[in-house]
């Protein structure tokens, strides 16, 4: 089999959900890297090679780098979250930390952490992707080049850094134009010059091409099954091209290098080739009056698990929900919606919102990242790992997670709120993601970027202003209420509430009117009702809505 049959392509995962939407510690940057490189190596005993502890990691980010603790935590417990696990040991972790009595019992949980050393080299060295450029904030866009030109400039701007994450073009330029820093950043010290660099003869370890299975993986023209980066360069028919030599067991650098340049083609399940020829979804129920058609487009039909991108567009005063085999497991990403109401009540991979205003979104239990850019006065209801916000201002988040949430830079008026809803299979879906209902850091988010050191950017929700959301959809499944609970001030002003609505219950009841005064009291109430419903925008949602007999039971597809 010859080696035009081999088509290699950079994951989007990685950038999707590893690289954060924020410029990197400038301790981050390829000189730092290397001497990490080498000091881990010589280091190995010591729990730095071929698995870095946490322990080991917070000595060399907080005393060498000099991050602080919190934020070297978040880029290891950021990588942890996107290696394979069962949900099992995602549940038993969290099980773990919510027994901890105190931050030291925490602490030695984590130290018993690890990770892939060289992999998660590569992954710091990923986080540059959204570094700002002097450059290309001075005169724009790098030179155009044909793979950097977006199929579909509706949805994959590449204006700024957080389009980057999505932008399939910005993954493969990105390693295509730092290859041989990846590569050198994985070689073992003594294949390097005293100032870092490659030579002629420098030689690639089994264990690096592993590694840069982080990134790349890739197919062979026969086969339909995809295969990590390494075990295509190891197959014995493509020996000679990817540099493997059977003696040294080792690859040749620069014979490496080439066979990755030849072999590197555009990823045949990222965001462009979803928006080109993925399939189009018709969820959205068209509303009177709406000129704007929604823009949905998946390529689950035929991408494989982990590679599944559902894309939403525009959808603009509608209500849009479902569940189903499609969004199971979907990286999602939606885009410019306004004034909408959207349920994805399916367990998701990780979800994306940018440019969307005035809309509420409720969302299944996500696994990896929910992450907000650009976004208006939003309402977002879910359970997820992470959440992180940009941009964002007037947005309230309804949320349970395990960790803490990233106020990233550009934030206003933000409001954190316990989760306050649940739909028949939310536990199910919990499950199978692996998220549990403690630790829950709803209230405690971590402020990133250093404009925002002051916490006034956001809020907790008073208790008098909270109120439980409904799922007005029927389904089946077990969850009949809110995964956890209340905190206790939230329930405290919910029965306070219901006491009162038991009051006014009762002075109707024993005001004993007579049949004609009961009917002009229940117009004057619903008059008001009505009022209040246009006031508040509600009534739109209401509208929205499909009556139940036309479709609240969600067809999958």
């Amino acid at each position: 089999m010859d080696q035009s049959g081999v088509l290699l392509w950079v994951k989007a995962e990685p950038f999707i959900v590893g690289a954060l939407q924020v410029p990197p510690p400038s301790k981050f940057s390829l000189h730092y890297l290397r001497k990490i490189a080498t000091y881990v190596r010589i280091r190995a005993t010591e729990g730095a090679y071929p698995r870095l502890y946490w322990s080991t990691w917070r000595h060399i980010a907080c005393g060498k780098l000099q991050l602080a603790k919190d934020l070297a935590w978040l880029y290891f417990e950021v990588f942890d979250s996107l290696s394979v696990r069962t949900p099992e040991k995602r549940l038993e972790w969290s099980e773990i930390l919510s027994n901890c009595m105190s931050e030291d019992e925490v602490e030695k949980q984590r130290n018993q952490l690890s990770v892939d050393t060289l992999q998660f080299l590569l992954f710091l060295y990923i986080q540059q992707l959204n570094k700002v450029s002097l450059r290309t904030s001075l005169i724009g866009e790098e030179w155009p080049s044909p793979r950097s030109r977006s199929q579909s400039p509706d949805l994959t701007e590449k204006s700024n850094c957080h389009n980057k994450n999505w932008n399939d073009y910005s993954h493969q330029a990105f390693v295509s134009d730092h290859l041989s820093d990846l590569l050198e950043l994985l070689l073992d010290p003594e294949q390097l010059t005293a100032s870092f660099h490659s030579t002629h003869s420098s030689l690639v370890s089994r264990e690096a091409v592993v590694a840069l299975s982080f990134l790349i993986e890739g197919t062979v023209s026969t086969a339909r099954k995809i295969y990590p980066l390494h075990e295509l360069a190891l197959w014995q028919p493509l020996h000679a091209e990817s540099g493997f030599s059977k003696i040294t067991k080792t690859f040749s650098f620069y014979k490496l290098e080439a066979w990755l340049r030849a072999c590197l083609t555009g990823n045949p399940f990222g965001t462009s080739a979803c928006l080109k020829s993925g399939k189009k979804l018709a969820w959205a129920h068209q509303v009177e009056g709406t000129t704007k058609r929604a823009k949905i487009a998946c390529n689950t039909h035929m991408a494989p698990r982990m590679h599944r991108l559902v894309v939403m567009s525009q959808v603009y005063k509608q209500t849009l929900a479902k569940s189903s085999d499609t969004l199971v497991g979907a990286h999602v990403k939606i885009h410019r919606c306004n004034e909408s109401f959207i349920y994805l009540l399916s367990p998701l991979r990780s979800v994306t919102i940018e440019k969307c205003r005035n809309s509420t979104f409720v969302l299944g239990p996500i696994e990896t990242a929910l992450h907000l850019h650009s976004c208006d006065n939003v309402k977002v209801i879910a359970v997820c790992h992470r959440l992180s916000i940009s941009s964002t201002t007037g947005c309230i988040f309804h949320i349970l997670t395990p960790t803490r949430p990233l106020i990233l830079s550009g934030n206003q008026r933000v409001t954190f709120a316990p989760f306050h809803t649940h739909y028949p299979m939310l536990e199910d879906h919990m499950a199978r993601t692996g998220l549990a209902t403690v630790p829950n850091y709803w209230n405690n988010p971590m402020v990133v970027c250093r404009e925002n050191s002051d916490t006034s950017v956001f809020q907790l929700l008073p208790p008098s202003e909270f109120y439980i959301f409904i799922i007005p959809f029927e389904m089946e499944g077990d969850t009949t209420e809110i995964p956890g609970g209340l905190p206790s001030a939230y329930q405290k002003a919910l029965s306070q509430r219901e006491q009162k609505i038991q009051i006014w219950q009762k002075t109707v009841k024993e005001a004993r009117l007579t049949k004609d005064q009961r009917k002009q009291f229940q117009v004057l109430v619903e008059n008001k009702f009505y009022e209040w419903l246009i006031n508040t925008g509600h009534r739109q949602q209401l509208d929205s809505l499909v009556p139940p007999a036309a479709g609240s039971k969600q067809a999958a597809g």
